[in-house]
């Protein structure tokens, strides 16, 4: 993964008011229960590359961090519709992948958890330093950081 050295922030002007970051997690409850938390684990992988390989359906960027109860997934969207569409699509990943994991926590609701928190983004401030671009920059695009955006309240409100 290459650096992007010196100092670098996401391309607001491919944002917009609509952007949004989904969060999206598991929290496994019993480790010992793989029956019931692997394929909720596995069936995040086909989402997101059906979501990569079609932009149409809205999904900017992801990264997947892995935590203390078990992974979360960062997403940048469009916007909320996209999301929405995607999330109750009949002919999408994500419904068969939902209502297979509502009939696995039917029969072991204390085994694995899901959760999703949605952000609509109204202002963002980001700043990346000697980094792999990354997070709503490699999302939309990056930007190096020029004079007049130097502080994060400038580069939060537009250098306003």
């Amino acid at each position: 993964m290459a650096i992007a050295r010196g100092r670098w922030t996401h391309d607001s002007a491919t944002t917009g008011e609509d952007v949004v970051v989904f969060l999206i997690g598991m929290h496994v409850t019993k480790p010992w229960r793989p029956d019931q938390w692997l394929p909720t684990f596995l069936a995040m992988g086909p989402m997101l590359a059906e979501l990569s390989r079609d932009p149409d359906l809205g999904l900017l960027g992801f990264r997947t961090l892995l935590g203390n109860g078990g992974p979360t997934i960062v997403q940048y969207w469009r916007d909320t519709e996209s999301l929405y569409r995607y999330a109750s699509s009949t002919d999408a990943k994500h419904r068969p992948a939902w209502a297979a994991f509502n009939r696995r926590a039917r029969k072991a609701p204390d085994a694995v958890g899901v959760w999703h928190e949605t952000y609509r983004v109204g202002a963002a401030e980001t700043m990346y330093v000697n980094t792999p671009t990354m997070g709503l920059a490699k999302a939309v695009g990056a930007k190096a950081v020029t004079a007049g955006f130097d502080a994060a309240r400038a580069r939060l409100t537009g250098g306003a």
